[in-house]
């Protein structure tokens, strides 16, 4: 990933977050090297202490009245011991005009100052937003993501496999592809994980024996999404006579993701056998799961009631001698 300096957050979301540099245009190059924001207010008191240097500083109402409080002396003084250390930019928002002296040792540090006419709660939780998504941990995967019921299927498996094939069988049958060969997965959240497709693969689908298709342009719009949360793995596998796999889905199997825990289904791959049928299941299986129904515990617990109650009738009847 590449450095966001405050040259490139201002070029790239200058309108969405309403910004204009006032001061300390030398130091625009500034590296942010956080997602974490902090209001400097008891770093302008005096206490650094425990001055989180390192996060954009937010000047909001409370702070600027602060400063207009003290004489013009204090005000230098209590800007440049903040500046003394390598804040990467200050902010100030709700379209307050900053003191003189707020800009003059913004140009002498070199530290950008920047204003915004949002107020200072919206701004927090938009640049919040942006700064969450370009720090966000990813990694790249092999394997296709499909959206089947609005359920997020990972199909991995080795190369050639038919995760494609499949992907494409499910997009002719209504659902909604989000990137083929290479997923980027993103972790927004603690229990959250993001899919997309490679900016350059967008929704191209490499089949063979065909080729290149580009399957918005064949199926439309309604054909592809953006990003999905990826919910399941499916994993693909060529069918071994002597492998065990799972038969009545009572040991629910997990693999772990950028430290997020999810389900995984392994499918053994056979001539006949219907994929797309298999993977619509899945899908609605895992949503039933989710409202708490489970089809496999359900069985096995009736089974466990009805052996319980005949195994107390025969001892019943066994000593029943009238």
């Amino acid at each position: 990933m590449a450095a966001l300096t405050v040259e490139k957050l201002m070029k790239e979301r200058r309108e969405i977050l309403d910004m204009t540099l006032l001061a300390g245009a030398e130091g625009v190059d500034r590296a942010i090297q956080t997602n974490e924001i902090f209001r400097p207010g008891l770093a302008l008191a005096g206490y650094t202490d425990r001055f989180a240097y390192k996060r954009v500083q937010v000047f909001g109402e409370t702070e600027l009245t602060y400063l207009a409080s003290l004489s013009p002396k204090q005000r230098t003084e209590s800007i440049e011991k903040l500046t003394s250390f390598p804040v990467p930019v200050l902010v100030v928002t709700k379209g307050i005009a900053p003191t003189k002296e707020m800009m003059e040792v913004a140009d002498r540090a070199k530290v950008p100052l920047l204003s915004t006419r949002m107020s200072t709660t919206d701004f927090i939780t938009r640049l919040s937003t942006i700064l969450d998504n370009v720090f966000a941990p990813s990694i790249t995967k092999h394997g296709t993501l499909v959206d089947v019921y609005g359920v997020g299927l990972l199909y991995t498996g080795k190369s050639g496999i038919g995760k494609s094939e499949c992907a494409l069988d499910l997009v002719e049958r209504g659902h909604r592809l989000v990137a083929d060969d290479m997923v980027k997965i993103t972790r927004k959240a603690q229990s959250t994980i993001i899919g997309q497709s490679n900016e350059l693969l967008g929704h191209h689908m490499e089949v063979r024996g065909i080729g290149v298709i580009d399957i918005e342009k064949l199926f439309g719009i309604r054909a592809i999404r953006l990003q999905k949360r990826v919910e399941v793995e499916v994993r693909l596998t060529v069918w071994e006579g002597g492998s065990q796999y799972e038969r009545l889905g009572l040991e629910e199997r997990y693999t772990t993701v950028l430290g997020v825990e999810i389900p995984v289904v392994t499918i053994p791959i056979s001539p006949g056998k219907n994929i797309t049928v298999i993977s619509e299941v899945i899908a609605m299986n895992h949503m039933l799961k989710v409202y708490g129904e489970n089809a496999a515990e359900a069985l096995s617990k009736r089974l466990s009631e009805r052996i319980h109650r005949q195994q107390m009738t025969m001892d019943y009847l066994e000593s029943d001698y009238e």
